[in-house]
């Protein structure tokens, strides 16, 4: 279960969002890392009001109503733009790079796996013992297969859940795998990191590091980093890689409150209220939170330094040098701890093509909030890695919606926003919120409350069981409700990210393997090949290729004659999203050897729709009408498919 809670706005300011090519590869990594690295230190401030020059390219002149608009992923709204501009500028919007190649991998996996395995929760409490993780393997590359057979192209992993525990050696909480019995998995119980990790147990009420202090003390487990261990797994896999870092964070939560406020507030709700956060905090006291109070605790913003080196930092000869940057910030206690993460990920797993973090904010009504410093979290992912895709980030990616994995049948990658995206979780600038059944038409885009627009693609997440993490007693879905899922996701203009979490034994089940592999296979051998094959400008894979309308007009008609009769049960139409996403209305016919009968028809198309016919159709002759769009259409695609089995 990954909640998505209403998340806290943040005042419009604005920050510089620079373009860039899509990153493959660590050396491109590593010259991201060089670029940082020669700025040395960077201030990671504010900008100086809310009135300052808004994130898009530069449309400066006297009139800002009266520039020509340029293509860009983000654009401001003036007060001057009529509703007529601003379905122009909407039709402008185009994705960044990394945001296409995003678009094109289709199937991305999730990976829920970490203390709510052991515990058989879906929210922990925070106050777990490191000793109930304890797998008696982690088979990363088992869990590839799994991901492969089911066609991924990118697997999302989590570091970090809403309990706080950190599934790597994170130099700046002792709540990590390295106090785990996992760390040590294998070696013997005289070694001499026995004695050291006593000492570090002892020092942590004051140390956050201190384990991390003696992680290479005597004996360890080699695959005790388990987010090492994955993500070189899905390198070698040849697959694109995903971190979710969680934001909130039970187990920084302030002691004091925790015990005085918090448990009595719990314990004097009806047990039939409570969340099951707080059924497990019931279930875990009167231990204290595991980590060191630097949740919402009301610390000053004050200037600190990111990375902030620990006792014994391997980095700080390379921090000095400049090899390795740093960042001047003012902020809190808690975005500091968050930011020091981000920091950690990026310079030590990366390249990371998709950061994954929601903005729950869950004890706010029981007298904690933590003010998530977006603004700067933004500007510091983009500054160690402009190619990330950040989901509900600037020109990242969004949530769809729901936890059933489908998306709306009108799904605009363009969606407008309250507010400068680079300053706030972008969900809550979506008029209406990221649930709205209408996200981004032109009614919404020329509401009274739009101030930007940008690009803002849809991820359909769902599990492949009922929960998001592994329990015992519950079974995968089948391979058929994953094909209508793929459907009704990829074939909607979306992203499908299907979570699959491995078991207490350190494996994906057998049943979920089995339902993933069978899935995978019906997808390959129906969308594997495309039955049309000619105008190979339209049958190919290439964006850049395809058809628009004579004279650049925003309506028109394609026929396509085919060689020979085809039979196929499912059409699929997607633009050239490189340029934006313009189709408002569509329609296909097919000749029946007499006539002209209708097979289908929608509002959006964008990077692809599936049109799923009712029973299979043969015909020589097809027809697509683009009844209505925004500026010329450019059809990139036009596949005929017949589903397998």
């Amino acid at each position: 279960m990954k909640p998505h809670p209403v998340k806290p706005r943040q005042p419009a300011v604005s920050c510089p969002q620079p373009e860039s090519r899509h990153r493959r590869g660590t050396a491109s990594a590593r010259r991201v890392l060089a670029a940082a690295a020669a700025l040395a230190v960077v201030a990671l401030l504010p900008p100086a009001s809310a009135g300052a020059a808004p994130t898009a390219p530069a449309q400066a002149a006297a009139d800002p109503c009266r520039t020509p608009v340029q293509p860009a992923s983000v654009l401001p709204v003036e007060p001057c733009d009529s509703p007529d501009r601003i379905v122009e500028k909407a039709a402008k919007i185009v994705p960044r790079a990394s945001q296409v190649a995003w678009q094109q991998r289709k199937v991305i996996a999730f990976t829920h796996f970490g203390m709510n395995t052991f515990t058989d929760r879906e929210w922990g409490s925070g106050m777990e013992d490191e000793d109930r993780f304890d797998p008696p393997s982690a088979e990363v590359t088992q869990w590839m297969r799994a991901y492969r057979a089911m066609g991924a192209k990118e697997v999302i992993f989590t570091a970090k859940h809403h309990d706080g525990f950190v599934l790597y050696p994170t130099r700046y909480t002792d709540h990590s795998v390295v106090a785990s019995p996992w760390w040590i998995h294998g070696c013997p119980s005289d070694d001499a990191s026995s004695a050291a990790r006593t000492a570090a147990e002892q020092r942590r009420d004051t140390d956050p590091s201190a384990y991390w202090q003696v992680r290479d003390t005597g004996c360890r487990n080699p695959d005790g980093d388990i987010l090492g261990s994955y993500v070189r797994a899905a390198r070698e896999a040849g697959l694109r890689v995903g971190v979710y870092l969680s934001p909130t964070d039970g187990a920084e939560l302030p002691h004091a409150w925790h015990r005085d406020t918090y448990i009595p507030a719990i314990q004097a709700k009806p047990p039939a209220q409570r969340s099951i956060a707080e059924v497990a905090t019931l279930q875990d006291a009167p231990a204290p939170p595991a980590g060191s109070g630097r949740y919402g605790n009301e610390s000053k913003a004050v200037p600190r330094t990111i990375p902030t080196l620990v006792p014994g930092d391997d980095r700080a000869a390379r921090v000095a040098s400049g090899a390795l940057p740093s960042f001047e910030v003012t902020e809190d206690d808690y975005n500091t701890y968050y930011l020091n993460q981000l920091y950690e990920l990026f310079t030590q797993y990366g390249p990371i093509d998709e950061l994954w973090l929601d903005g729950a904010n869950p004890w706010a009504g029981t007298g904690v909030s933590e003010p998530y410093d977006f603004t700067t979290w933004f500007k510091l992912i983009r500054s160690l890695s402009p190619d990330t895709v950040v989901f509900a980030g600037p020109q990242g990616t969004r949530w769809v919606g729901n936890e059933s994995g489908v998306a709306r049948t009108g799904e605009w990658s363009v969606v407008p926003a309250t507010a400068d995206p680079a300053t706030a979780h972008n969900e809550g600038l979506i008029p209406g919120g990221p649930q709205a059944e209408d996200i981004g038409s032109r009614t919404v885009l020329t509401g009274p409350d739009v101030r930007y627009l940008q690009w803002f693609p849809a991820e359909a997440d769902s599990s492949i069981r009922p929960g998001w993490f592994y329990h015992p007693d519950e079974s995968p879905q089948s391979p058929a409700t994953l094909v209508t899922k793929y459907q009704q996701s990829v074939g909607r203009n979306a992203v499908m990210l299907l979570n699959v979490p491995p078991g207490t034994d350190g494996r994906i089940a057998d049943a979920d393997l089995a339902a993933l592999t069978s899935f995978g296979t019906t997808i390959r051998d129906t969308y594997g090949s495309n039955l049309l094959t000619a105008p190979r400008a339209l049958a190919d894979d290439d964006l850049h290729t395809g058809w628009s309308p004579p004279g650049g007009a925003d309506t028109g008609t394609l026929t396509l004659t085919l060689p020979h009769p085809t039979t196929f049960d499912q059409l699929a139409l997607g633009e050239d999203i490189t340029r934006g996403q313009h189709v408002e209305r569509f329609s296909v016919d097919v000749w029946d050897g007499a006539r002209w009968t209708a097979a289908g028809a929608g509002t959006t198309i964008g990077h692809e729709r599936l049109l799923v016919l009712p029973s299979p159709v043969t015909t020589t002759r097809i027809r697509v009408h683009i009844e209505a769009a925004r500026a010329t259409p450019h059809l990139a695609t036009v596949g005929l498919y017949r589903t397998a089995g």
